[in-house]
């Protein structure tokens, strides 16, 4: 059932690095735009970043522009640099019917189950 996979998340500690991956299961999203979202303890779910269908376009929430880069081929990645720990998170790979794709997660159709992103001090 599950039909967005992310998989790379896990333990780094400040200034590293880490690349989040979104792989389609039992279908593809290839005219879907495409999004990443977080969601730390105790926090709503915030916007991360986006990519267009063809990945013409991006947009990337303040706090994270110019650390971290959305790409996509048949996956979609988040390159994720010079962590901080207040980027600790799980975060989500989501698919939306605009193929713009969109900073709002109600724009959001198809959820992956989640990453773990923890950053040490």
């Amino acid at each position: 059932q599950v039909q967005l996979v992310e998989s790379g998340g896990g333990l780094v500690q400040a200034g590293g690095s880490l690349r989040l991956s979104c792989a389609p299961s039992g279908r593809t999203f290839s005219t879907y735009g495409m999004g990443w979202f977080r969601q730390a303890p105790g926090k709503e779910r915030e916007f991360v970043a986006t990519i267009s269908w063809d990945g013409g376009s991006t947009d990337y929430a303040h706090s994270v522009k110019g650390r971290f880069t959305i790409s996509r081929d048949n996956t979609v990645y988040l390159q994720m640099n010079s962590l901080k720990p207040v980027d600790t998170a799980v975060y989500y790979c989501a698919a939306t019917a605009l193929a713009g794709g969109s900073s709002k997660d109600h724009d959001y159709n198809y959820w992956g189950q989640g990453t773990q992103v923890t950053v040490s001090s």
